[in-house]
């Protein structure tokens, strides 16, 4: 609800984004490269300059941070956000991710054992998920301290209640494959950072891999975590009969990279 040019005092920006190629063009016409000049080019394209370059076009003098975890990128730039808010770092922050691959029509290459999906649908949590698709968007949130958002009647859309980052370290079959130990620590220490209980849990927002390994982890995971009030069965199952709803937006929109969060 905040005018670009009238943002609070102390507004950090903590986001990332994915390779473009944009710079690829500029460094393909040297007409162009040259009228721009080299330095330029590489502010102007280089994703460690993201953080910054918005701070500088909107007037924010709160930290300001690149963040670069793959296809994590937008929820560890939204986790890092939230700490400096608590931390008192900053009072206010545009925390999420970018990714826009080309503004040319382009297919990609399926081959076993890969990411990608052999039909151009990618079903996360069927029975045929067999892979992803690319996808572009872009995804910010404006992140303030609970009580200063109702204290200056800002609309507030939703509340975040905890978070938590792990990483996977060497307990995973290949480098590009999820674990489910530390994605069931992930979720744990979030909820027990929020102060919930695994019982209040009503839908899980998944990174949904569309692949039978992926999904299998990530499905793991989330039973393993919510099974204090689970009745054994696994995810989605509760001895009161109420079932955890699990889903995936990536279904409707492919894989947005760093900005899949």
């Amino acid at each position: 609800g905040y005018a670009p040019l009238n943002a609070p005092s102390r507004t950090g920006v903590y986001v990332g984004g994915s390779p473009t190629e944009h710079a690829l063009a500029a460094g393909t016409d040297p007409a162009l490269a040259a009228s721009i000049g080299a330095l330029q080019v590489r502010i102007l394209t280089d994703r460690e300059f993201l953080a910054p370059w918005i701070s500088y076009r909107l007037g924010l003098d709160g930290p300001s941070m690149t963040v670069q975890t793959a296809c994590s990128t937008s929820l560890t730039a939204v986790h890092l956000a939230v700490q400096a808010l608590l931390l008192g770092e900053c009072d206010a922050a545009l925390a999420g991710g970018v990714a826009i691959g080309t503004v040319r029509r382009q297919g990609y290459v399926h081959y076993q054992g890969g990411i990608f999906s052999p039909d151009g649908r990618c079903r996360p949590f069927d029975e045929k998920a067999a892979g992803t698709v690319p996808g572009s968007g872009v995804g910010v949130l404006v992140l303030r301290r609970l009580e200063d958002a109702l204290a200056d009647g800002d609309p507030v859309r939703a509340v975040i209640r905890g978070t938590a980052v792990t990483n996977d370290g060497a307990g995973k079959v290949g480098f590009t494959a999820p674990g489910v130990d530390q994605q069931t620590a992930a979720i744990t220490e979030a909820w027990a950072a929020a102060g919930l209980e695994p019982s209040a849990a009503q839908y899980v927002e998944a990174h949904g891999t569309g692949t039978e390994l992926g999904d299998r982890i990530e499905l793991e995971a989330a039973g393993t975590a919510f099974a204090g009030g689970t009745d054994g069965r696994g995810a989605g199952h509760r001895g009161s009969g109420s079932r955890i709803g699990i889903g995936s937006v990536k279904s409707n929109i492919g894989h947005a990279d760093a900005a899949a969060g």
